[in-house]
């Protein structure tokens, strides 16, 4: 009899290890076609957007960018619902699918000097496939992952989702670090920024294999074979008002505080350093670098927290901590980075604010898979989840660079914008502290 349950366990292990790769890769690829765009914002501003001030251009670029947040929501009502009624599966394959060749097509874009206002037009366009995509893939896959993830251990295994994003701009950075290293300016500003979105091709590839591997959610199958789906998902999610609670607390709290500290520390951090401090492009990438990959520790390290003191007390520090020290973060960034006495050891404490910055933001995103599916109920939660959290990741946290940005050119301070992350945060993290409920024990069948 042991070896029997010792052989379902193995099997068991074996089969969610399966599904957790094959989710993962797939959105890493969303997730590094998604922001490699935002790695080379500074790139393309003169490329699609020439203008004879560089600021203005940058805000071109970074709109462009906040275009493909802002449709997030559009992609996630559309494709969550189209999860709940028809399968997660078949949507993760549809996502991938559009994501993958948009990307591509960034790559073989004609540039304003060849084609004019068109190449611009075009970037808007293959960025709202992108957007779409990204709407329909990022929210999913961590419903898809937890309810394949069983009770026991939930915010630890789930966790790993969320090292996507931070691998996905690692990826890129390296690749643009490598590309600078050995290309010079001119031919990195001709044809190697290309680079990264032509190595798309063989990532959609890999992913789409591992996709198409994947089996249906054990939660979904069971609700198909009670043929308790639901017809309406959207719908029925706002008409129940315990739904519609817990999808403003995960708007506002979990996925509005996490992308603001995301695009603040992955983001915002390296577009800053490169524009508002005396640093080299080449070295704010390096930094940045460092920062993923601490990263990647913290947040597996406060899934497993999660698990051990619950999600609230791990999300709610990470807000308060966020809320407190961003501001300040940044402005030693500024004067560091600026001071060019001592290079070496300012590379240092930068790397170590970064660093910090990076702690922070795992605390939030940590246990922010396990949360998204533990807030609602089975049979509408594809839809409940993936709406509120593209809302908040798209309208809240990608436009962030470009609001920033605004902010610190109108009062002429490159920090003056930092104000608005910060006080969300504030307002985030007073909202978990109160009203945030605690669901690691939550049954994801019901």
């Amino acid at each position: 009899m042991n070896n029997i349950n010792n052989l379902e366990k193995s099997k068991n292990a074996h089969s969610y290890r399966k599904v957790a790769l094959a989710a993962c890769f797939g959105t890493f690829l969303e997730w590094y076609d998604f922001l490699t765009f935002a790695t080379l914002a500074v790139a393309f501003s003169p490329l699609f957007f020439p203008s004879s001030d560089p600021s203005t251009g940058l805000l071109a670029s970074l709109a462009t960018f906040g275009v493909g947040m802002v449709v997030r929501p559009i992609g996630a009502a559309f494709f969550g619902s189209l999860g709940d009624r028809i399968g997660r599966k078949p949507v993760f394959i549809v996502t991938i699918t559009i994501m993958g060749l948009a990307t591509v097509c960034v790559g073989f874009l004609p540039t304003y000097a060849q084609i004019g206002i068109w190449a611009p037009i075009l970037l808007v366009f293959l960025r709202l496939l992108q957007g779409l995509s990204a709407g329909g893939e990022i929210g999913g896959s961590a419903v898809y992952l937890t309810e394949h993830a069983g009770s026991k251990n939930r915010g630890f295994k789930t966790s790993f989702l969320q090292l996507m994003g931070p691998l996905g701009i690692l990826f890129s950075t390296l690749q643009i670090a490598l590309l600078r290293n050995y290309l010079t300016p001119e031919e990195f500003q001709s044809w190697g920024w290309r680079v990264p979105f032509w190595v798309s091709i063989v990532l959609l590839a890999i992913a789409f294999k591992a996709r198409m591997s994947l089996e249906e959610t054990p939660v979904y199958l069971e609700l198909m074979n009670k043929n308790q789906r639901s017809e309406s998902p959207l719908l029925e999610n706002f008409k129940d008002p315990k739904t519609r609670k817990h999808m403003f607390l995960l708007f506002f709290c979990v996925s509005a505080g996490g992308a603001i500290l995301f695009f603040c520390i992955q983001v915002y951090s390296s577009i800053y350093l490169k524009t508002s401090t005396k640093i080299p492009a080449e070295v704010v990438d390096q930094l940045s670098i460092y920062g993923t990959i601490s990263l990647l520790f913290f947040t597996v390290f406060a899934g497993w927290l999660s698990d051990k003191i619950g999600r609230k007390p791990v999300v709610a520090s990470g807000l308060v901590l966020g809320a407190a020290l961003i501001l300040p973060a940044f402005e030693l960034l500024n004067a560091i980075g600026n001071n060019a006495s001592n290079q070496n050891n300012s590379n240092y404490l930068l790397a170590l604010i970064l660093i910090g910055l990076s702690a922070i933001l795992g605390l939030v995103v940590g246990p922010q898979t396990a949360l998204l599916a533990e807030l609602f109920p089975a049979k509408s939660r594809n839809s409940a989840a993936t709406l509120p959290h593209n809302l908040a990741a798209g309208w809240v946290g990608g436009l962030l660079p470009l609001i920033v940005t605004l902010i610190n050119r109108e009062y002429e301070n490159p920090t003056a914008g930092l104000w608005y992350p910060t006080a969300f945060l504030i307002c985030a993290a007073v909202t978990a502290l109160i009203y945030l409920p605690e669901t690691r024990k939550v049954n994801l069948n019901i």
